[in-house]
């Protein structure tokens, strides 16, 4: 899974962001590109990951190729949840990350259901996958 992502980020690179993002439907997840500052480096720091819509707010889900173990992108946006989102229309907009918990994590994780019908199986290799909520905030 995590081959796949890197060269999933190659080929962005590659085509100069012309393949690689997809806006989300109603029938399926689409990808996003979201900038974060690095919780060591303080640099920004890129990544592409897979996301649905709720309403105004972008809905990710930490998997990490479903290996146990944080991410660099999940560390980060947990040190500094102020990000920017770049979708496949063009648009960039800047986010607050928060990590859905209780009610809200169960109604969107069953959400994530309908876009992928063995999400429970894929997710029974790691002891937790955290949903992150990506909130638009005012620019600045």
């Amino acid at each position: 899974m995590r081959g796949a992502w890197v060269g999933h980020r190659a080929l962005y690179s590659a085509t100069r962001g012309r393949i690689g993002l997809r806006l989300a439907t109603p029938e399926r997840w689409g990808m996003l590109r979201l900038l974060t500052t690095g919780c060591q480096s303080g640099q920004e720091r890129r990544a592409i990951l897979g996301y649905f819509e709720d309403g105004r707010d972008l809905i990710l889900m930490f998997m990490n190729g479903w290996s146990e173990g944080a991410t660099g992108w999940s560390l980060n946006l947990r040190a500094h949840p102020k990000a920017t989102v770049e979708l496949a229309d063009g648009t960039r907009r800047p986010a607050m990350a928060r990590f859905a918990e209780g009610e809200e994590r169960e109604q969107l994780w069953a959400r994530w259901g309908t876009y992928d019908q063995d999400l429970e199986g894929f997710a029974a290799r790691r002891s937790d996958t955290p949903v992150i909520v990506l909130e638009p905030r005012a620019a600045g």
